[in-house]
């Protein structure tokens, strides 16, 4: 409930000694008072003190949302007029014009600018760290609903599989995945389809290139259910795969097999993206794997904890992350797999199916 995030919240400015915390983002907003809502270019700020008090200030198209939401105290401003009265209020009645304040990381600088101009002597600091040490850990509900987002993504592709195949374009194949994600109840988020050298280029753009007899093609795709996110890769070739793409999807999957068998809720996150990048690295690979091994997921689909070389980050129980090792040959192919996991404390669960255990051939 938002009255438990906002007193989780309160709780985390104290022990950080700091003395607000001004929500921007749809997500930070909708995680704290089920408020989702974009100003888009319009000030807004969902303002939570250190004692637990909340006060929003926002555009007059707002307040029928806010009020529907909870929030109590919404302080409104209509086009033409200028919100940081009500900025100048809040420090007025929260003594916040020398304080701390952490805000969110997606705030606009245009708009943090204005309000340092208003408040010169306060100290203003990033609050990610603040509101993601709360939304990483997810509660059985939140867990629920990664599962039934991984759930619609694994759906969606044994619905694809079968009908892949040569001369269809990387676009053909990224609509059809959505449609099938869209059928089944989620909100496509994104399609990545990448075949032959398009593989090489992990966040390639998909386009009008046909499948062709030999591509490898890695296909990385997700979906939104009630603003939880799914994220999902898959690998296959297309008619007679090469020896040495078959040997490179066995090492991939060696390595995910290896990261995933890593964790467990107290170790660090470097050291589940060392296990599996020492598995690439003792394959001549090394090189050819040049990102993280993964990152949180929930709300937003990139989220804390990131799983990165040399992270001290200790996993916690209710940790969401992707494990999505690859190895990628710059004007040839690329491999990627990719499942969404939670931490226990024992090892972790799996919100996807189990790829395939060798490379697929349509």
């Amino acid at each position: 409930m938002p009255n438990d995030r906002i007193a989780a919240l309160a709780a985390a400015l104290e022990h950080a000694s700091v003395d607000a915390f001004f929500a921007w983002s749809p997500v930070t907003m909708g995680y704290l008072h089920d408020l989702h809502e974009s100003a888009h270019e319009r000030f807004l700020a969902l303002a939570i003190s250190r004692e637990g008090k909340v006060r929003l200030i926002a555009p007059a198209l707002t307040e029928t949302q806010a009020r529907r939401a909870g929030i109590e105290d919404v302080r409104t401003w209509k086009d033409g007029e200028d919100p940081l009265v009500h900025v100048r209020e809040l420090a007025r009645d929260w003594n916040l014009d020398s304080a701390i304040i952490a805000v969110d990381d997606e705030l606009p600088a245009k708009m943090l600018i204005e309000i340092q101009d208003v408040l010169p002597r306060t100290n203003f600091r990033p609050g990610g760290e603040i509101a993601s040490s709360l939304m990483r850990q997810k509660s059985p509900e939140e867990l629920d609903l990664l599962r039934r987002a991984g759930r619609i993504a694994d759906e969606a592709w044994n619905a694809v599989l079968p009908t892949l195949k040569a001369g269809q374009t990387e676009r053909e194949i990224a609509a059809r995945l959505y449609a099938e994600m869209e059928s089944r109840g989620g909100k496509p988020t994104f399609a990545i389809v990448a075949a032959g050298k398009g593989g090489a280029e992990p966040h390639h753009l998909s386009d009008d290139t046909t499948l062709q007899g030999g591509d490898v093609v890695i296909l990385d795709f997700g979906c939104s259910l009630e603003g939880y996110q799914s994220d999902i890769t898959r690998t296959i070739a297309v008619g007679g795969a090469s020896d040495e793409a078959k040997r490179v999807y066995d090492v991939v999957l060696a390595a995910h097999t290896a990261g995933r068998d890593a964790i467990r809720a107290g170790v660090t996150a470097g050291s589940v993206d060392a296990a599996a990048r020492e598995v690439i690295e003792a394959a001549g690979y090394g090189e050819a794997f040049f990102h993280r091994l993964g990152h949180g997921i929930g709300q937003r689909g990139h989220e804390e904890p990131n799983i990165v070389g040399g992270s001290t980050n200790v996993l916690r129980l209710g940790d969401c992350f992707s494990i999505e090792p690859g190895i990628y040959l710059a004007g040839r192919f690329g491999v990627r797999i990719e499942n969404i996991v939670t931490a226990t404390e024992t090892g972790h669960e799996s919100m996807n199916a189990e790829p395939a255990a060798t490379l697929l051939e349509i």
